[in-house]
């Protein structure tokens, strides 16, 4: 039986700004940095067998902020990157809104409709970040593994989880930045112990 212990990483500059990232990148803010220490210090008695992360600069700090003094492996797993997002990455909501209404409303509003003209569907993600999670699986029969991922990632993958369609990928709760889900998998079962839980942060911002 393998436990994933899954988190986003930490709040961004850009997520302050509401700039989409993607596949671009920016740096941890200092909230970021110690949420992502507030949770190393929730897991320090959690025995982790290793750590996969995106490629991602956000996602990798976060991970060796997480891990801190402690000897465990990490390993930086390209098919865990957030979602491309093609033209809209480094634009503001505001802007992608003015450009590109349509797209806009059906990413937030009807994500099973989101097809862009340059990056890739929901589905898309879903598929290979679940493959990726399965490969993990695969290379540890048991024990409990760490992945550093992204919000739309973290959402796509839990509604695999779930068995809940991609029209519901934005119901609550909402991906705080260094939250933590717990899933227990054995046999090719996910149970889903716990979600989007950020009792470990001492503030967290109303979406």
């Amino acid at each position: 039986m393998v436990t994933l212990y899954l988190t986003r990483h930490g709040e961004t500059e850009w997520n302050v700004k509401k700039r989409m990232q993607g596949w671009q990148d920016s740096p941890l803010t200092e909230k970021g940095r110690q949420d992502a220490v507030r949770l190393g210090k929730r897991l320090e008695t959690v025995d982790l067998a290793a750590i996969y992360t995106s490629t991602s600069g956000r996602a990798l700090e976060t991970a060796q902020l997480i891990r801190g003094e402690r000897l465990i492996p990490v390993y930086a797993e390209e098919q865990l990157r957030e979602i491309h997002l093609g033209d809209w990455e480094g634009k503001t909501h505001e802007e992608i809104k003015e450009m590109d209404p349509i797209a806009f409303d059906h990413f937030w509003n009807h994500p099973h409709l989101y097809t862009p003209r340059r990056g890739e569907r929901f589905i898309d993600v879903q598929n290979r970040a679940f493959a990726a999670i399965e490969q993990i699986i695969e290379r540890h029969s048991e024990g409990n593994i760490l992945i550093v991922t992204h919000g739309v990632v973290l959402k796509t993958v839990l509604a695999r989880f779930k068995n809940t369609p991609l029209t519901e990928l934005w119901a609550p709760p909402y991906m705080y930045g260094a939250s933590v889900t717990i899933v227990k998998t054995d046999g090719g079962k996910f149970e889903l112990l716990l979600e989007g839980d950020v009792s470990h942060l001492e503030k967290v911002k109303e979406v």
